[in-house]
């Protein structure tokens, strides 16, 4: 056998076992892991059962194609170990994959043996469950990269890898987690079935019921988290280590997880039967598996650095010049920005409680929602520091003085925000803890990655990110989202083009200078003005709204008239006189607007 043929059976290996983990996973969802009674490797103490009844036929057909596969991946460990030279990745890939392999038979083996199967509901059952489906990953993975070593794939370079080796790595071990929290919810769905989606949540909230109901609502929130998380990787990864595989596979990745997100819907809707288990199972595999492949193409020998460029002073930027003090990593969350998102944070919180929530979730969030969004900050100064470096108010930040390396940057950004998503989680709830993660996402996913340098809608789209902060905050007072919290998010939503045109107009010149496409660049100042004073009334009709809900009354009436007018009089004195002297002031009114708008929303909860 060539190498080439070699390379092809090691595929249609990893097809075969993704086929037999699937067929487990509906031996599972069946209730037929005890057909064979609790005999293992004979079947009811035979080798071939002669009994007719269809779990023993389900469970012993899972049995013949595990054993299949399990010769399947010690002939490939065999052929490598022939064929291919020593020092080849590999053969290290196909040791892995016969070593998984055998944990994976023992694993299953015990499930038999130890009565763990069919309607068994103790804990020790959970928790073999999460270890079998971390070894299917396992094994999984190892039969994915030996084949794509085995078909010309370079081996990786581990070392001096940076914040891509630790996002990467963090995306595996939360696609590792999300696996394993659906495997726990899966069991649940299994043994304790719900005749719609109403009565699962109620259950799963109902103090004294089993764990595995319990946890049940929990996996939504964490595949969204993860899914976020894992997209966003993606794409960072392919921006800084850019190829034809890392940009195909981060576009597979978000596609595939999208698919699984949908899938999960789906599934709960039809309240889990047993195809769509094994649909929403088969997409998990595949973001696993293309996240593998993402991160072989990206740490293989010779990548191409994006951040390394080709100059010295690309190096410089990458490496850093040194002598960085806390204040340099403070400078990189932008405090100044951070403040009126905090700000709106925790007055939503004041909002929701209509009072004080509480002196630990206070401070909780308030820690945890400045550490989210100093993470997004980071990671914009690590993209834009090019043109940071060309702009006059942004020149001294420490990316763009070369003072903190990009490596050292991004790292920097990952722990705040891993930190800041395990707090928010243990110090208010999931949901909040997603919320600030989606506001991550979109701000640098969406708007410094993808919108910024492309259209002048970047900030009318973009702008969204700085509307999930009171979303945080409310979430993490009440454990959801009404209809008022949404209101604030639409408020701070049309509200930024008003806010951030105006400095746009005052800073024109360095945009137009480093090419980024603001709306003063691109249609003219006459045009930013017509916009600004559009979304000036926009913003003050629906600052009416919760009026009209019920939700505020007389004080908040009052106060919002007399900030509304002055919000249009300042835009309409810009639309007459677009000068800088009129943006400047309408610049720091709307910062003012805003954060006396919430003061006046949660004085008037209180009233």
């Amino acid at each position: 056998m060539t190498r080439v043929r070699l390379g092809h059976y090691a595929w249609g290996v990893l097809v075969w076992n993704v086929l037999v983990a699937l067929w487990g996973a509906y031996v599972r969802a069946t209730g037929s892991g005890a057909g064979c009674g609790s005999h293992w490797p004979t079947c009811n103490g035979e080798i071939i059962p002669r009994s007719p009844q269809v779990e023993t036929l389900i469970e012993f057909a899972h049995r013949t194609t595990s054993g299949l596969a399990f010769l399947s991946v010690l002939l490939l460990f065999l052929l490598a170990l022939r064929i291919l030279p020593k020092g080849h990745p590999a053969r290290l890939g196909a040791g892995l994959s016969f070593l998984f392999m055998v944990t994976e038979s023992l694993v299953g083996a015990s499930l038999v043996l130890f009565g763990w199967t069919a309607h068994n509901v103790s804990a020790e059952r959970a928790v073999v469950q999460m270890v079998h489906l971390a070894n299917t990953y396992f094994l999984l993975a190892s039969l994915t990269l030996t084949a794509w070593w085995a078909s010309g794939g370079a081996p990786l370079r581990l070392r001096g890898q940076g914040a891509v080796g630790a996002a990467l790595l963090l995306g595996l071990l939360a696609l590792l987690f999300l696996g394993m929290s659906g495997a726990v919810t899966a069991l649940g769905d299994l043994l304790f079935p719900v005749r719609n989606t109403l009565e699962a949540l109620e259950r799963s909230l109902t103090p004294g019921e089993h764990f595995l109901v319990r946890l049940r609502v929990l996996h939504p929130l964490i595949a969204v988290s993860v899914g976020l998380y894992v997209v966003f990787a993606g794409y960072l990864v392919a921006h800084l280590r850019p190829s034809a595989h890392t940009q195909r596979f981060a576009n597979g990745l978000a596609y595939l997880y999208g698919a699984q997100l949908l899938a999960g819907l789906v599934n709960v809707w039809l309240k889990a039967p047993v195809w769509m288990q094994i649909v929403h199972l088969f997409l998990a595999y595949a973001v696993w598996l293309i996240f593998v492949l993402l991160a072989a193409a990206a740490l293989a020998r010779g990548a191409r650095r994006v951040e390394l460029g080709d100059g010295a002073e690309a190096k410089a930027v990458h490496r850093g010049t040194g002598g960085a003090t806390w204040k340099d990593y403070l400078a990189l969350t932008k405090p100044r920005v951070i403040s009126l998102l905090l700000f709106t944070t925790l007055f939503a919180m004041l909002i929701a409680a209509r009072g004080w929530p509480g002196t630990g979730l206070f401070l909780a969030v308030a820690l945890g929602g400045y550490m989210m969004a100093g993470a997004a900050n980071a990671i914009n100064m690590v993209v834009d520091r090019d043109i940071d470096a060309r702009m006059r108010r942004t020149a001294k930040r420490p990316m763009a003085t070369q003072r903190i390396s990009s490596r050292d940057a991004l790292l920097f950004a990952l722990a705040l925000a891993l930190l800041s998503y395990l707090l928010l989680w243990w110090g208010a709830n999931l949901l909040s803890a997603t919320l600030a993660l989606m506001g991550l996402i979109w701000y640098v996913l969406v708007y410094t990655l993808y919108l910024k340098r492309r259209t002048w809608q970047n900030i009318v789209i973009g702008g969204a990110a700085g509307a999930f902060p009171p979303l945080v905050g409310w979430a993490a007072v009440t454990g959801d989202l009404n209809l008022f919290a949404w209101y604030l998010f639409a408020l701070i939503f049309f509200w930024t083009p008003v806010h951030f045109w105006a400095l746009a107009l005052m800073i024109q010149d360095d945009y137009r200078a480093v090419g980024v496409p603001m709306l003063p660049v691109v249609l003219g100042e006459r045009v930013t003005v017509m916009q600004i004073a559009l979304y000036a009334v926009l913003t003050a009709l629906i600052s009416l709204m919760p009026l009209v809900l019920g939700e505020l009354g007389l004080f908040y009436l009052l106060f919002s008239l007399a900030l509304n007018a002055l919000l249009i009089l300042k835009s309409l004195a810009l639309y007459r006189q677009p000068e800088r002297r009129t943006a400047v002031s309408l610049y720091k009114y709307s910062m003012l607007y805003l954060a006396l708008l919430f003061v006046a929303m949660a004085v008037d909860r209180v009233l």
